[in-house]
Order: C-alpha cells, then sequence, then structure tokens
C-alpha cells in the first residue's frame, strides 16, 4: 500500500496530476485500506475485481490474499504506473480499459478476463474497490443483474450512493438499487469516510459498503429481465398507487394478466405506493407474474 507522498512522488514523476473528471480520488488513510480488504475476506481461492486501481496501492493489497486480482484502469498514464510497480506479482492481470461497454453492459475485455480466471479459481468473484463516483451504480447494478454475477462487493462510494443503497421502503432514497441489493442478498455500512481521507479531497464524504450475495434470495427471482422490467415500471412512478401505476404497464409489460389479481394474490394492497413496497413484495409480483403471462 501506498501513502500519500508516494502516490504524489508517482505522479510527478510520470508528469501527470489527479484527473477530476475521472473521479480519480486516491484513498490514502492504510487503516481504511486495510480493513476495506479485511472486510472482503478474500481467501486464496477467490477472484477479485477492483475497478479503478489507480497507482496500485490497493491492488498489492488484494493480490496478497486472492487467488487472481483484475484491476481495470481507464487511465492510461496509472494503468503503467500500477503495472510498473507491480510488475513481479503474478497473479494480477491489469486491464487498461472502460469497465463498462455502455451503461447496462460490463466491458466484454473484463468479462473475458474473469471467465479465464474462472478456469483456475473456483472460489467467489469479488469487486473490492475504491469506485470512481460516476460509474459506482451501473458497475453494481451489472455485477448483480449481468453474466457476471458477485458473490459479494466491499467498496468505496459516494455517501449518497450508500445511503440509497441502505434505504429502507417509504424513504425519499429508496430506489431500485436498493430493491435489486435487497432482492439479492444483504448490504450494510460498514463506515462513513470523511473527504480527507482521500487524496485530492472530493467535495463530498463517502462510506464503505459490504454486500454479500445470499443465493436462497437471488433463487427466488426466476426471471431477472420480467423483475426488472417490473421494478422500473412501478418505481418510475413510485408517487403513484400500485393500481394507478399498473394502467401504465400496457405499453412494457402488456402481456401480463390482470394486475389486481396479481396484487391479490401476492397479498399486495394495491392502494400502496411503489417506494412502500420491499424488495420481497417486488419479487414476489415478478415471481407470480411469470405465471401469468399469456
Amino acid at each position: 500500500m501506498q501513502t500519500k507522498q508516494q502516490i504524489r512522488q508517482l505522479l510527478s514523476t510520470a508528469g501527470i496530476r489527479p484527473n477530476g473528471h475521472l473521479g480519480q480520488h486516491f484513498l490514502i488513510d492504510l487503516n481504511l485500506m486495510r480493513l476495506l480488504v479485511d472486510s472482503a475476506n478474500i481467501q486464496k481461492d477467490d477472484i477479485v475485481l477492483e475497478v479503478g486501481c489507480g497507482t496500485g496501492s490497493l491492488t498489492e493489497a488484494l493480490a496478497e490474499k486472492a487467488g487472481r486480482t483484475i484491476a481495470v484502469e481507464l487511465d492510461r498514464n496509472l494503468f503503467e504506473i500500477a503495472e510498473k510497480q507491480l510488475a513481479k506479482a503474478e497473479n494480477i492481470e491489469f486491464l487498461n480499459t472502460d469497465i463498462l461497454e455502455n451503461k447496462h453492459t460490463i466491458s466484454q475485455t473484463v468479462i473475458h478476463a474473469l471467465t479465464a480466471a474462472r478456469e483456475n479459481f473456483s472460489g467467489r468473484f469479488l469487486l473490492v474497490a475504491n469506485l470512481p463516483y460516476h460509474v459506482a451504480s451501473p458497475v453494481m447494478m451489472n455485477l448483480l443483474t449481468g453474466s457476471m454475477i458477485a458473490d459479494g462487493m466491499v467498496v468505496t462510494i459516494q455517501k449518497e450512493v450508500a445511503e440509497r443503497m441502505t434505504a429502507q421502503p417509504g424513504s425519499d432514497l429508496y430506489g431500485t438499487l436498493s430493491i435489486f441489493l435487497g432482492a439479492n442478498g444483504d448490504v450494510e455500512t460498514i463506515r462513513t469516510l470523511k473527504a480527507s481521507v482521500f487524496w485530492p479531497r472530493p467535495q463530498v464524504d463517502s462510506a464503505m459498503i459490504r454486500y454479500v450475495h445470499r443465493r436462497e434470495k437471488a433463487e427466488q427471482i426466476v426471471n431477472m429481465g420480467l423483475f426488472s422490467e417490473i421494478v422500473h415500471l412501478f418505481m418510475g412512478h413510485r408517487r403513484k398507487t400500485l393500481s394507478a401505476s399498473s394502467k401504465l404497464a400496457r405499453e412494457k409489460l402488456g402481456h401480463l394478466a390482470d394486475w389486481p389479481e396479481i396484487f391479490e394474490k401476492c397479498r399486495i394492497d394495491p392502494t400502496k405506493r411503489p417506494e412502500q413496497l420491499t424488495p420481497a413484495d417486488y419479487v414476489a409480483i415478478a415471481k407470480y407474474a411469470v405465471n401469468c403471462e399469456f
């Protein structure tokens, strides 16, 4: 792991400065970095994905624990610094690419690297990272619903995103991310982080979050595509009643049968608002709706 002085020296030698547009805020509190790694409980057969590896400070600590570490860095200069710093580490693969192919898809370069790693390591697939703010939500959502499902995530993210992740039904911050996380596993805040533990200082506070995938929960979602459509439909009209929102389903979910019947069978009050339903309620609706398709 690298101190603030060491990171500044590496960047100075390369003739570069942190790029704010890419969310380059380096975690410089070594105790918090150790907490991040320890909270993931990484084992020797695990595959760890790090997004935004920067100069390789956290990467080094991850590689000491994991069977394979895949470190992704979009910035070419930082990528070259990290690769040089950890050239002797045989269990790290550095990728100079954008983590996202598009908003709804993880980069195929990253998918291929994870797939190849799976041939040699049968442990968990974990996301452990100081996530760049602008990609945090889409990256986590993709690792909940995409082709590569994460067994766990331990990340530092913007405090507001963390509050959305852990928000409860009825809260203004409760939304699709809260629902997807709650429907697939358990999420908790490990610690709130002041801006001073990063360099350069961001303008907002952050938080360290841990998500654990629960297979027994996730297996209740029998059709992820339909579940996603239902959640987005209703939460897109979160202030309306369920009954009123369901009338707008004809355009995207017109293939479903009678919505009043679905609500009745799931024992859900149609006068409630979508923001009041629990993740389990949405799972129940989607599960019953599968059997109601024409």
